[in-house]
């Protein structure tokens, strides 16, 4: 008897092989065997204990994520939405240089001031929710090992945590390491990748700050800290993660000057580098620039892959979220309203004229987040109606400057009204970048490179500005359906690029394609179906934490190591998923 059975469903395998009607049999949690009319003619009840008939649905792998930030929150939430909820089976997480272990008793707090300003993640909530059992980054693991999910969690040892476990306060202020401080962190990053870390990750970005304002401890290490690093990580054959300079259109450098340590990285300790790449809006032809000396690169014996992202990356705006009026005297006293009452009185012509006329106060400069509103009004020509559904490619002439210009009104009254739309839960979309062109051409470009892997999504991070844990679901509805402004990709090649590719990089390959022997990580989806709905700002973080969820419709099933986990579209309570040590 097979454990479940999924009959005459349209098989993408993840291979890139053509899609086929095909049954899937699974037993003790892994697939073994793909084919037509498995069992016979025997009655269902006789050949699997449960079988779905997936006729006119996709049978897909479980989806990998690479880069996600849920280093907190798998500590108190079995769940691990948003990503559970878009078909993802198993994530990646210790991205961009932060984490949590080690940590010396007493500077647990730096750590979650760290993570709260690279990440956006509410510091409150990381401060209640941890139960922190754990010094050492063995000592994590064994903590996440007690733990059962709905998804396959794996991590990385992060640069920043490292660095100011062993040098301290000179770590933090991104003092040089000295030839024993880089003989201890090399020492730890070996410990962590003997104990199962994936990889090791740092920050080389200035946008990356945490709430003191000062830049993640390694973002100006120099290469001789950076090799032992990557030498270290080794021993268990992880990857080398960084978001690099340029990433975030901040510090825009050479190319060549990057990705020459990279490469050299790369050769020398025989290891993956994986590094984030977008469309810079300083440097809007950069990224191509990237991606051929990492095609060079590869082709001369490295390894190297840049990581991108599906859709545009940014925010998104609206009056629950950040706005362009957050700063003006006569909104700052309604702010302590609820969102029913502000959106009352902002419909007010009196209120809205007063609004639209003051000057902004002074921001706070002891606030992270506290000029937000002064970036949105300067992208007032890049901001865009999301609308329901969404639509994140939408053509420029839809942006809030050319809706003003088209009315003959300011742009500012424009952005005023659209944030009262849907009783002020209305929400707009800030590119910041892959956008820079007003369409997705660059973006289909990045992905189609041969060095590319599928990333960036960012799940459990940026929880007040993103929720960019959906793109599994865009990367299917938008790239292979229903995109109209440019090229369609085809439905195989998207599979395999989030599934096959992305478990490949970590040396994930006991899972990922829907072949014999592999892991029954699952989705069974309605592909007609298939959308996104509206991001939503809720308060279920611990400390009443917020962060933006987008719910899917069309994920008929989703099942993880031979478990149901969610069942059209909702939570099955199953936590079949675990803690994965190493390189599978």
């Amino acid at each position: 008897m097979y454990d479940l059975l999924i009959k005459n469903g349209k098989v993408v395998d993840g291979t890139g092989a053509d899609a086929r009607i095909a049954d899937v049999a699974m037993k003790d949690g892994k697939v073994v065997e793909v084919g037509g009319n498995l069992g016979g003619n025997e009655t269902s009840q006789n050949i699997a204990a449960e079988t779905i008939d997936a006729e006119g649905k996709l049978v897909t792998p479980g989806f990998v994520d690479i880069h996600t930030h849920y280093d907190g929150q798998a500590t108190w939430d079995t769940a691990l939405d948003p990503s559970a909820s878009h078909g993802v089976t198993t994530i990646v997480m210790g991205n961009c240089g932060v984490g949590f272990a080690p940590v010396k008793p007493g500077k647990e707090e730096w750590l979650i001031q760290l993570m709260e300003g690279v990440e956006d993640i509410p510091g409150s909530a990381l401060s209640e929710g941890m139960n922190w059992e754990w010094e050492s980054f063995p000592e994590y693991l064994d903590a996440l090992d007690k733990r059962e999910y709905a998804i396959d969690i794996g991590t990385q040892v992060a640069h920043g945590a490292v660095r100011g476990y062993v040098m301290e306060e000179r770590g933090a202020k991104n003092e040089p390491a000295t030839p024993e401080d880089i003989a201890q962190m090399a020492d730890i990053v070996a410990e962590a990748a003997e104990a199962g870390a994936l990889g090791v990750s740092t920050s080389r970005t200035l946008g990356h700050k945490a709430m003191d304002g000062e830049p993640v401890p390694g973002t100006y290490a120099a290469e001789d800290e950076l090799f032992a690093l990557g030498h270290a990580i080794n021993k268990s054959g992880g990857v080398f993660e960084l978001a690099p300079a340029g990433a975030a259109g901040l510090d825009i450098v050479a190319p060549k000057k990057e990705i020459d340590w990279m490469c050299r990285l790369s050769a020398e300790a025989e290891i993956p580098v994986s590094f984030v790449m977008l469309e810079v809006q300083a440097a809007p032809e950069l990224w191509r620039e990237l991606m051929e000396e990492s095609l060079t690169a590869t082709q001369n014996g490295a390894q190297i892959f840049p990581q991108v992202a599906g859709r545009p990356f940014g925010l998104l705006i609206g009056l629950q979220t950040h706005h362009a009026f957050a700063k003006r005297p006569t909104f700052m006293k309604l702010a302590s309203l609820s969102l029913d009452e502000q959106v009352a009185e902002m419909k007010k012509p009196e209120v809205k004229a007063a609004i639209l006329s003051e000057t902004d106060e002074d921001p706070d400069p002891t606030k992270m987040f506290d000029t937000m509103h002064l970036m949105v009004q300067g992208f007032l020509d890049k901001l865009f109606v999301l609308g329901t559904p969404p639509n994140y490619e939408p053509d420029p002439s839809m942006s809030v400057t050319a809706v003003a210009e088209a009315k003959g009104i300011a742009p500012l009254e424009v952005a005023y009204d659209t944030m009262l739309h849907e009783n002020g839960k209305a929400m707009c979309m800030l590119p910041l970048f892959n956008y820079f062109h007003g369409n997705l051409d660059a973006v289909a470009e990045q992905l189609t490179h041969p060095q590319a892997v599928m990333g960036l999504s960012d799940g459990g991070a940026h929880c007040g500005m993103i929720c960019d844990a959906s793109l599994p679901t865009f990367m299917l509805s938008h790239w292979t359906r229903d995109r109209s402004r440019g090229k369609k990709l085809p439905l195989e090649w998207i599979v395999k690029k989030q599934t096959h590719d992305t478990a490949a990089l970590y040396g994930l390959t006991d899972r990922g394609t829907l072949t014999p022997g592999k892991r029954a990580d699952i989705n069974i989806i309605d592909y007609e179906k298939l959308s996104l709905k509206s991001p939503r700002l809720v308060h279920d973080l611990p400390a009443n934490g917020r962060r933006l969820l987008q719910d899917a419709t069309g994920y008929d099933h989703t099942i993880v190591a031979g478990q149901i986990t969610r069942r059209n579209d909702k939570d099955t309570g199953a936590r079949p998923g675990r803690l994965i040590r190493g390189r599978r």
